[in-house]
């Protein structure tokens, strides 16, 4: 799957992305860690959402790989993350 083909509310069986930016990540509720970050591909560039542990594994310039993860639109950008039930794999 390419980021040109990712949908609002969509399944994302498997994408593979670049990372280019990662924001600092933030603790909400209850000790939730929340880390936005942006990958692309030769499509187009993505907000990559990464919940908790996964916060800590990739960092700017690593390959990521997600399989059966989820997408959706969120304030008018499109969004990709492995989500609870999803699989991140760090090609580095």
């Amino acid at each position: 799957m390419k980021v040109n083909e990712l949908q609002d509310k969509g399944k994302v069986d498997e994408i593979e992305l670049e990372i280019i930016e990662k924001e600092e990540i933030k603790e909400i509720r209850s000790g939730l860690k929340l880390c936005n970050l942006k990958g692309k591909d030769d499509t187009g560039e993505v907000t990559v959402t990464l919940w908790n542990d996964d916060t800590e594994k990739v960092n700017k310039g690593d390959k990521i790989v997600i399989r059966s993860g989820w997408s959706q639109s969120y304030q008018g950008n499109m969004q990709v993350s492995p989500g609870k039930f999803g699989e991140l794999e760090v090609k580095n």
